[in-house]
């Protein structure tokens, strides 16, 4: 009701920092009649869901400006949002943490009356969980191996934490505005494990001098207590994963006959720990022998002798000298030329 106070001068500064946002502002008694309103409020306007979404002012603390940002944020989204090519950015840039998603083939009538409970269940926990509809028939099709699924697992639903890639699943799925709910709930209330992905190990995983790990070995491998194991987190689409493949194999060979030491190597996309979060490739970490479950991360060169430094050492890198050149004298030219003055000519 003050457009030159300090609250206004606040929504004013954020409008600027939301370009992409429509900004207005009145403090007409009748459009605050109009609109139902008391009080100071920030209304975002938009065309679907609810239509309008009303963020009131707290007279004490005036305008937060970083809380009205989220808002707007959060309200921009549509309540139940379709992973697609044009949503996918807004979708991820929404810095809502978690994501509770719906698989279904939009091509199966029985399948798309899914929405409605779906959509449903989404309102109590706007802003804190982003619910997100996934047609395995069309783009989202492209997401499936990250959550270890296929078309025909079709209709489905999965929770994932986004700061982990942690994802949880009903053990039976119920598509319910109710089962829904109370399964979010129950995930957010940390009363469900996470659901971890692991390929099934080869035959050969642990004869060749590179050892492949799964899911389901990777903890009897990485933490035996009698053995050094130096494990490589790759993705198979990761181009600096490729170009470190040759060194990873050479250093497999080179230790291949040492009791205590492994190399192993293990798809970070096709497999997860519970207590491990692979973000980036590669990732190299170290498992040293003994009591304790210690971990150790690799952050230097990624060549042969630099890795056998780093194992010869037991996880660390020692310290070198600097390397200190000698920088020649310049060869004498006679005396330097005073300001303004040339040096005779031979």
């Amino acid at each position: 009701q003050d457009l030159r106070g300090e609250a206004a001068q606040a929504f004013y500064e954020l409008a600027g920092d939301l370009v992409d946002v429509a900004f207005g502002a009145a403090e007409a008694p009748e459009l605050f009649e109009a609109y139902g309103l008391a009080a100071d409020t920030v209304c975002v306007f938009k065309k679907f869901d609810e239509e309008r979404a009303d963020f009131p002012l707290d007279p004490a603390r005036g305008l937060d400006a970083a809380e009205l940002s989220r808002f707007i944020r959060v309200h921009s989204l549509e309540l139940l949002m379709e992973f697609t090519s044009e949503t996918s950015d807004r979708i991820f840039d929404a810095k809502i943490p978690h994501h509770m998603l719906l698989f279904l083939n939009k091509t199966e009538a029985a399948q798309l009356e899914l929405q409605g409970p779906f959509r449903e269940a989404a309102a109590a926990f706007r802003g804190k969980v982003l619910f997100v509809l996934v047609d395995v028939s069309g783009y989202g099709a492209g997401v499936l191996p990250f959550f270890g699924l296929t078309p025909a697992d079709a209709p489905t639903l999965r929770f994932v934490k986004m700061e982990t890639n942690r994802k949880y699943q009903m053990e039976e799925d119920a598509f319910s505005a109710s089962a829904v709910s109370a399964f979010v709930q129950a995930v957010l209330d940390g009363k469900v494990k996470p659901n971890l992905l692991s390929a099934e190990p080869p035959e050969d995983w642990d004869t060749k001098p590179v050892k492949v790990l799964v899911g389901k070995t990777f903890e009897q491998v990485a933490f035996d207590e009698t053995k050094n194991v130096f494990v490589k987190f790759y993705a198979p689409w990761c181009s600096h994963c490729k170009e470190m493949a040759a060194a990873w194999e050479e250093l497999g060979e080179r230790y291949k006959d040492h009791e205590d030491i492994v190399i192993a190597e293990m798809d970070a996309t096709a497999n997860e720990m519970e207590n491990i979060a692979i973000r980036g490739y590669p990732r190299l970490y170290y498992f040293p022998a003994g009591p304790g479950r210690k971990m150790i991360e690799y952050k230097s060169n990624r060549d042969v002798e630099t890795f056998s430094k780093f194992l010869e050492n037991r996880g660390t890198l020692p310290e070198e000298p600097p390397v200190v050149s000698s920088v020649p004298l310049p060869q004498a030219r006679g005396p330097p030329c005073a300001p303004g003055k040339r040096q005779p000519s031979a």
